[in-house]
């Protein structure tokens, strides 16, 4: 197995949470040399300097070249899940159910049936009631299950049953006898783990996630199954392509949050907050604005994104002409919604041909507009050219995806030649 097949399963599995892969991150940046930028204080950087900026389920790393030139990679850190809701106990059937809300477009039924995680964020009472504790958590064991309706009741299940999500989606945590009983249950369970007192716990963010490890499929091994592929293949690549360039501009690896919800959050891609840190960036490099504008127009942006494959099932839902198969490589991606355009995808197609690289394209069927992602938002902010790239998977948005497990290194590899390029 390839260093960079084997070190996504690790983000894969590590990363259940934005905040968990985003610590993954960080401890990634940490073994190679970068040091931590508090968020609120004056930036200490130098040239030639490793630095990286976190802020909760976003991070934004730094290499600082010698050239005043701009290079930056982004990603999102968010998936689709089920969000646990405050006071969600329920209980019928002798069991007790938590309440959630889908976060994202996620493909429901594929969250039955199927051992469930539950990770996130708790934040903790302090003597300073303006800045909570804030500690991550997760069960090292499977906690829920959201269980289909037997055929025998549901007769047809099998030609497509709509889910409603606050009836259909709610998950098991336990049998539970007394309705009493579930009255703050679920924060005595996180105090326990914590080692803290209810008392004391002043909020969470809590998520459902797909509790089965990554895992590499087929006779050949050539198929990487996986919850998350959509988007953490992109924060590995955007990461590993930083700490392994050897160009001398500045470059950037961004990874936001929120962006399966739209973006416009503090921490998502349509928000000031990149733009706040190439100011701070560049006041700690003594670098006039101008300097730094004229970086912005000169620098370029990867926007990395997973690409949706041509189903073998259903080639009729591709494109005629522009369908990225699973194994062909990086998928270059172009449409209204996206930030390519034809001086970016000139640009994309010339690394990758130096380099020798598969590039494929993705287009949407004309008749079926696609998503969209943090690329046009940020090019938009900064007036910077950008191109939108990413592996190729099925059944995107999918509890468990999948993808051709070769493309990854395609991916790392292009991610490398876009920070090292000239």
């Amino acid at each position: 197995m390839s260093d960079s097949r084997s070190e996504l399963m690790r983000f894969l599995d590590g990363g259940v949470s934005p905040v968990h892969t985003v610590a993954m991150a960080k401890e990634f940046l940490t073994e190679r040399g970068f040091s931590a930028l508090p968020l609120a204080e004056p930036f200490s950087v130098r040239r030639g300097g490793r630095a990286y900026i976190e802020s909760g389920s976003f991070l934004a790393a730094v290499t600082v070249g010698s050239r005043d030139t701009l290079r930056i990679a982004a990603a999102h850190t968010d998936w689709p899940c089920m969000r646990i809701k405050p006071d969600p106990e329920l209980v019928a059937g002798g069991c007790c159910r938590l309440s959630v809300e889908p976060y994202g477009g996620a493909i429901l039924n594929s969250w039955l049936d199927r051992p469930l995680g539950l990770a996130g964020t708790v934040l903790l009472r302090t003597d300073d009631p303006m800045r909570p504790e804030q500690r991550l958590i997760r069960w090292d064991a499977p906690l829920l299950v959201i269980p289909n309706l037997a055929i025998h009741m549901n007769r047809e299940v099998n030609k497509g049953v709509p889910y409603r999500a606050n009836v259909d989606m709610l998950p098991i945590c336990r049998t539970m006898r007394e309705a009493c009983e579930k009255d703050g249950y679920l924060v005595r369970e996180i105090a326990a783990k914590l080692d803290v007192r209810p008392l004391d716990i002043l909020s969470f963010e809590l998520s459902a996630y797909c509790y089965a490890p990554s895992a590499l499929v087929g006779f050949q091994q050539d198929l990487l199954c996986s919850p998350r592929l959509d988007n953490l293949t992109s924060v590995h690549a955007c990461l590993r392509g930083l700490v392994d360039a050897t160009g001398d501009t500045i470059n950037i690896a961004v990874l936001y949050d929120s962006e399966e919800i739209g973006s416009n959050t503090r921490r998502g891609a349509d928000s000031s907050t990149l733009t706040f840190l190439l100011e701070k960036l560049a006041s700690g490099l003594g670098m006039a604005r101008e300097t730094l504008l004229d970086a912005c127009f000169r620098g370029m942006l990867l926007s990395c994104d997973a690409a949706h494959a041509q189903h073998p099932n259903h080639p009729e839902f591709a494109d005629a002409t522009s369908a990225p198969v699973l194994g062909g490589g990086v998928a270059l991606k172009r449409s209204p919604r996206y930030a390519s355009d034809a001086e970016t995808c000139a640009v994309i197609r010339g690394l990758c041909d130096a380099n020798d690289i598969p590039l494929q394209t993705y287009m949407n069927r004309a008749d079926l507009p696609g998503g969209s992602t943090v690329g046009s938002m940020v090019s938009a902010l900064l007036a910077m050219p950008a191109a939108d790239v990413g592996v190729p998977i099925l059944a995107m948005h999918s509890a468990c995806e999948t993808m051709g497990a070769a493309d990854q290194d395609s991916f790392v590899r292009l991610c490398t030649a876009f920070f090292s390029a000239k």
